[in-house]
């Protein structure tokens, strides 16, 4: 199991979708014949994606990650994970193709450390993104070239203790902004901006395009100690549900 203390509980039997929006968190180390059930989902073109990856831990990784992401999916949908099928838009955003194509189910998933990530909506388009807490000894430098103007006015004036966790702030929340948005690098960390001082509640201060900005809401989430996590889903007015996988199969 993984070494990482999750903060959400377990769900209710069959959590409904409804107009909510889920997130789910999931350890990416469970036992080896857990590793072995996900590998049995995976499409064919997944399994050569895992076995292109040289480390044995990213490779497990990638397999769980997907697995969980299939079995989620198909429990949502009522159908066999083997079936599901997976297209990407021009700048990689993932969704569902084939027969689920028109079932309305939006989804994203972000990876770091030993945790994964899953949002799930109905009829809302929304990113997540997760990163594991370390020291960043080039934090002011990655800040300065990939943050905007404003961003690096308070970043440069928070204190030395502070900037850890304000980089990871505004990091996280930038990068769910992009993958909801779906964008990808096309559009650059530095063309909007986010709130990132400890303690300021999450929240998309501006963009290029102001109107579009306006269709998105940001919110933080605190998934485990040692990680930074946001979510940005298209539309105001939705509840976000969050628990914890198990790590040993089917959460309901």
């Amino acid at each position: 199991m993984s070494s990482a203390t999750l903060n959400w509980g377990p769900p209710p039997p069959r959590p409904a979708l409804e107009g909510g929006v889920h997130v789910w968190c999931a350890p990416l180390d469970p036992p080896a014949h857990v590793v072995g059930r996900y590998r049995a989902l995976l499409a064919v073109d997944e399994g050569a994606r895992a076995d292109r990856f040289r480390f044995e831990q990213h490779r497990r990784q990638f397999v769980v990650a997907r697995g969980v992401l299939r079995t989620l999916l198909g429990r949502y949908l009522s159908v066999d994970p083997r079936r599901l099928e997976f297209r990407y838009g021009s700048h990689g955003k993932p969704e569902l193709a084939g027969a689920f194509a028109e079932s309305g189910i939006r989804f994203n998933v972000s990876h770091s450390g030993e945790l994964a990530l899953y949002a799930v909506s109905r009829g809302r388009e929304l990113g997540v993104d997760i990163e594991h807490v370390h020291p960043m000894d080039d934090g002011v430098d990655i800040a300065e070239r990939f943050f905007s103007a404003a961003e690096n006015v308070v970043f440069r004036a928070l204190a030395v203790s502070e900037r850890e966790e304000a980089f990871f702030n505004c990091w996280t929340r930038k990068e769910a902004y992009i993958k909801a948005v779906g964008e990808g690098l096309s559009f650059p960390l530095h063309a909007f901006d986010v709130s990132l001082a400890p303690g300021e509640p999450a929240r998309l201060l501006g963009a290029r395009d102001e109107e579009q900005a306006a269709r998105w809401t940001l919110r933080e989430l605190d998934p485990a100690p040692g990680y930074k996590a946001a979510l940005v889903v298209e539309g105001e007015g939705w509840e976000t549900e969050c628990w914890s996988w198990d790590g040993h199969g089917p959460a309901w």
